[in-house]
């Protein structure tokens, strides 16, 4: 039986499964892009594994990453949030999930969609990388400084030039997919 290739990072069932059918699929979906910016930044510092057995109730709690509801938490359901171990109980991250909405929703409503914005830093077009081992992946690009800095500018927090590196991997913008990665001609 020949063993599939798959990108060194997924060395485990929930990470294998993520990596086989998630990360690198190009996103045009407002709520997906709403929920990677939350999760990627909730990761900051922490392993990715981490947050993956975590999403299930981020999912719950956050309404369904829907971020017309998010933006309405105030400050009695940030409290509540602080005390749900289901989550990543940091402080500024969860304030910064309430007013990342908030800022979300001032981009819809300047470009009409997040995916448009987006997807406008690269032209509608998935950058592909050739990178053929893990190692060789930078942490951050001049793509992604560009969206830090200008998600910076209009207000949202935890998304610095790495963060937004993994934000624009995890929803295909940049196939990074490593060459000999059986997913990589797939996304």
């Amino acid at each position: 039986m020949k063993s599939v290739r798959r990108c060194a990072w997924a060395r485990n069932e929930l990470a294998v499964r993520y990596h086989d059918e998630e990360w690198g699929v190009p996103v045009h979906d407002d709520r997906t892009f709403f929920e990677f910016l939350v999760l990627e930044g909730a990761q900051a510092g922490l392993s990715w594994d981490t947050v993956l057995r975590k999403r299930e109730r981020y999912r719950e709690v956050f309404a369904g990453f829907d971020p017309g509801r998010v933006a309405r938490f105030d400050k009695r359901k940030v409290e509540r949030l602080l005390l749900d171990a289901g989550i990543i109980r940091n402080r500024l991250k969860v304030e910064s999930t309430v007013s990342n909405a908030k800022a979300f929703l001032e981009v819809q409503e300047e470009v009409g969609s997040f995916d448009e914005y987006v997807w406008g830093f690269v032209d509608g077009e998935t950058v592909k990388g050739a990178f053929r081992k893990l190692e060789d992946l930078p942490a951050r690009t001049a793509l992604s400084d560009a969206v830090s800095k200008d998600l910076r500018g209009r207000g949202f927090r935890f998304v610095g030039s790495t963060i937004c590196y993994a934000f624009l991997q995890a929803t295909g913008v940049v196939n990074d997919h490593v060459v000999g990665c059986f997913r990589r001609g797939e996304v």
